[in-house]
């Protein structure tokens, strides 16, 4: 039950931070409204760092099916916890989403345009080709699931805390290097919760949640989880 509080705590305060950036850049009359993709990048970089250090202690802090499933993949998370973890994951991210749009409740009748109120929920692609979009979320998955493999893997004699910093700075670089054509979701919770939080959630003027595209942002990347943990343990084994 601990294990389970701590991700459904951890994937909240993820998405509630994460998707709050978000909001606060693209909705109109927000004090932070325009204010760019560093903003966006850096405020998903820090949120991912607060969630590590918040839960980190108690559950691992995976806050992401892609990480769950990868670690499981190849054995170093066991299956018969998958489905708590992932469950826990989904209604954290699904209490987050639900939490920015109470944060912002005054600016979504604010906001003319239905696409930028979707964006403050889940990801949409900068140019929609199925292909290779899906080709951009495995690979920045990839990315996340080796990279946290290795940061949990480096542990200096003295160990000063730093590791769920670097785990932020490392969604922070994929969102910054990788993040342009698809918005960077590497997180099926992240996405998918958000999204269906967007369906339900009484938004003015609100539009679809455009579920054409909604695969891509949860089969991405899980598979791109899965073949980073699959490529660090062939490399580095324990």
């Amino acid at each position: 039950m601990n294990t389970f509080v701590a991700e459904l705590v951890g994937t909240a305060l993820l998405v509630l931070l994460g998707d709050g950036v978000v909001a606060g850049v693209v909705l109109s009359k927000s004090k932070a409204q325009n204010s760019g993709w560093i903003v966006i990048t850096t405020g998903w970089g820090l949120a991912v760092a607060l969630a590590v250090y918040a839960v980190g202690r108690v559950s691992g802090a995976h806050i992401n099916p892609a990480v769950t499933l990868g670690l499981a993949a190849v054995g170093r998370f066991p299956w018969t916890r998958v489905p708590a973890y992932l469950a826990a994951q989904f209604l954290g991210a699904l209490l987050g989403a639900a939490l920015v749009w109470l944060s912002y409740l005054a600016h979504w009748v604010e906001t003319p345009d239905p696409a930028l109120k979707l964006v403050a929920f889940c990801t949409a692609p900068a140019v929609r080709r199925a292909g290779a979009n899906l080709i951009t979320e495995i690979i920045g998955a990839f990315v996340l699931v080796f990279g946290v493999l290795a940061l949990g893997s480096y542990k200096p004699a003295n160990d000063s805390g730093l590791t769920p910093l670097l785990v932020g700075v490392l969604v922070w670089s994929i969102g910054l290097s990788l993040g342009g054509p698809t918005g960077y979701a590497i997180n099926p919770a992240r996405d998918l919760a958000p999204r269906i939080a967007h369906a339900l959630l009484p938004i003015p003027g609100k539009g679809g949640s455009d579920w054409g595209y909604a695969w891509i942002p949860v089969v991405g990347p899980v598979i791109g989880g899965i073949l980073g943990a699959a490529l660090y343990v062939r490399l580095f084994p324990a």
